[in-house]
């Protein structure tokens, strides 16, 4: 099998922590999340719209994935599927307990599942006809029809199985104040906006076998921390403030690479950077107006210019390893200046001396919405001098991670530079399904042809054949229409306190979660 060497995933985030933070404590890690993972406002995983790896270590989920995308058991130690997918069967482990102590169990399950009803979480469960306790460790899902993405959506962080009586009884508060599941680590708390901290779960013994060691964790603390800025990051890196710098911006590459005691290193990722624009608002409720912004996207400059030539060049809004990316060269969005400049001669906006293009006495003007971390900023910029080049004047609107979620809502917004992280192609019915205009689906892109392929490849796929075929119909369609463009696709840069951390040679995981920080240890 092969496996992803010294494979991390977390990194520079975005809040209001800006302060050093004291020396570290011996047996506490220190790390600050990444920009996707900062902002969470639950750790309640069904009402949760972005996850970070406290979640992972939080809650365990029934099956986890593998550094190959494989499934392996975690609570649910074994599992069959009926020869026709009709019908499950998961056969969960025992002696597992929940953090407040009461007993893991097919019920535990069942009412756990119950909960997904009415969440954004609903469709994950939406092939489900009825969840039937069959014996005290055995559970059989009996299905409408067959869904060759359940054993995926199980193992996501959003598949963590919470203990219902908690949840329940916490009410609104949950996830905030409590947080109660199976995993290695206990919530001891919870700043929004700033820092999570977990202590960790002592009687812990049930691990996924993904990770060396099952059980209890190596290390008894962990702080994830929201700095705001990457030169304060780096600059805690370098002091002792943090253990980890993971996602380290391309400007201070070189400088961590002549730390002595600072170990760099790159592994895959699963972000795509992309252009989302507003079909509903002006300019860009006219598709040549959208394909024009589209085709004046230079990935190639982005990739070399602010990356150093690492990472990958998309033309798709998937990550390149996913079978659902693979779509015909035609519906591929590439750089192309010459075609964008036509389309916008055809849509009748006029270039003027200065470059700007007019239509009817009105300059092609918008506004670009990003992030106020670092490196969106300084794509954002890029991205703003490259519309310039085919004649939009794009004035830049930045926002805190939290903030800006809010904002889609509101539905005011032309166009924004943003990044996602998933390894799955269903991503294409959060961003872009009619349901969710705002946000998840900043584009606001409603269109009755995208809604019937959306239903097939959600609903309509009894193999991982079929499964794959309808979503690159639909992903194909979404292309056609230029609700976004493809940015980047980068691969992680990961700095540690080399005097701190001690690394596992392989993490046997698609990401950083539970598998790795098991394995996770810190010098004496």
């Amino acid at each position: 099998m092969t496996k992803h060497h010294r494979h991390l995933w977390a990194g520079l985030g975005l809040g209001a922590l800006l302060c050093f933070s004291s020396p570290a404590i011996a047996d506490e890690l220190v790390a600050a999340l990444r920009g996707s993972e900062v902002g969470v406002s639950t750790y309640d995983m069904l009402k949760a719209i972005n996850s970070n790896v406290a979640g992972t270590l939080i809650y365990d989920t029934l099956i986890e994935q593998d550094a190959n995308h494989g499934y392996v058991p975690a609570l649910a130690e074994s599992w069959e599927e009926a020869p026709d997918g009709m019908q499950w069967t998961f056969h969960l482990k025992k002696g597992v307990k929940f953090h407040n102590g009461v007993d893991f169990n097919a019920q535990a399950v069942a009412d756990w599942l119950a909960m997904f009803k009415g969440t954004d979480f609903d469709y994950y469960l939406g092939a489900v006809k009825e969840v039937v306790v069959v014996g005290d460790y055995t559970l059989r899902l009996d299905m409408t029809r067959p869904d060759p993405n359940l054993l995926y959506n199980l193992s996501t962080p959003f598949g963590g199985v919470m203990e219902p009586g908690a949840r329940k009884a916490d009410g609104e508060n949950y996830g905030l104040t409590e947080a109660v599941g199976t995993g290695p680590y206990k919530l001891e708390s919870f700043a929004v906006g700033q820092e999570t901290v977990l202590v960790r779960n002592d009687d812990y013994a049930w691990g996924a076998k993904n990770a060396t060691n099952t059980g209890p964790a190596n290390i008894e603390r962990i702080r994830l921390r929201e700095i705001g800025e990457a030169s304060t990051s780096f600059l805690e890196l370098q002091t002792g403030g943090v253990d980890m710098l993971l996602g380290v911006p391309q400007e201070f590459l070189s400088e961590a690479a002549s730390l002595p005691n600072i170990k760099l290193m790159t592994m895959p990722d699963s972000e795509i950077w992309y252009l989302v624009m507003n079909v509903t608002a002006a300019p860009f409720d006219d598709i040549r107006v959208r394909q024009a912004a589209a085709l004046a996207v230079n990935q190639q400059a982005i990739k070399d210019n602010l990356f150093g030539g690492a990472g990958n060049i998309p033309s798709t809004f998937m990550i390149a390893s996913l079978p659902e990316e693979k779509v015909a060269d035609q519906f591929r969005i590439k750089f192309d200046l010459d075609k964008a400049k036509t389309l916008l001669d055809e849509a009748g906006w006029v270039a003027g001396a200065d470059g700007i293009r007019a239509k009817d006495g009105q300059s092609l003007e918008i506004t670009l919405w990003t992030q106020s971390d670092s490196n969106f900023r300084r794509v954002t910029e890029v991205i703003q001098a490259q519309l310039k080049d085919a004649g939009f004047a794009a004035d830049i609107l930045t926002f805190d991670s939290a903030t800006i979620r809010d904002q889609y809502k509101a539905g005011t917004h032309q166009a924004a530079v943003r990044s996602y992280f998933y390894d799955n192609a269903t991503i294409l019915d959060w961003f872009f399904g009619g349901d969710r205009p705002g946000y998840p689906n900043i584009s606001m892109w409603n269109d009755p042809k995208a809604e019937e392929l959306r239903t097939t490849a959600m609903t309509g796929s009894k193999t991982g054949e079929e499964f794959t075929k309808n979503f690159i119909a639909y992903h194909e369609y979404i292309l056609s229409q230029f609700p976004f463009a493809p940015i980047y696709e980068p691969v992680g840069n990961v700095a540690y306190n080399a005097d701190r951390v001690i690394m596992p040679e392989t993490i046997n995981s698609p990401v950083f979660q539970r598998a790795a920080i098991m394995d996770l240890k810190l010098a004496n």
